[in-house]
């Protein structure tokens, strides 16, 4: 067998490809909205054990978890919405 004559079982696979920079590959890019996320602030705050037990015990990303907690409880307290 000679060298590149190999076929992959992908029949047809290069002819359905878009190429890239065609208007198919790249429409999309007018449509997105880059959100840069706002700077978290570094704060220091002191909670009970069971409360901090509880969102570690949750998993992985407990202070998000906290923060979202926080966020729910200023919005419907009626302060600043992000």
């Amino acid at each position: 067998m000679k060298r590149g004559s190999r076929r992959t079982g992908k029949r047809g696979s290069r002819r359905n490809r878009t190429q890239a920079g065609s208007p198919a590959d790249t429409a999309w890019v007018r449509s997105v909205e880059i959100a840069v996320p706002e700077v978290k602030q570094a704060i220091s705050f002191r909670v009970d054990p069971d409360v901090l037990g509880f969102f570690k015990a949750q998993g992985p990303r407990y202070q998000t978890r906290m923060n979202a907690v926080l966020r729910a409880y200023v919005t419907v307290h009626g302060g600043d919405e992000k």
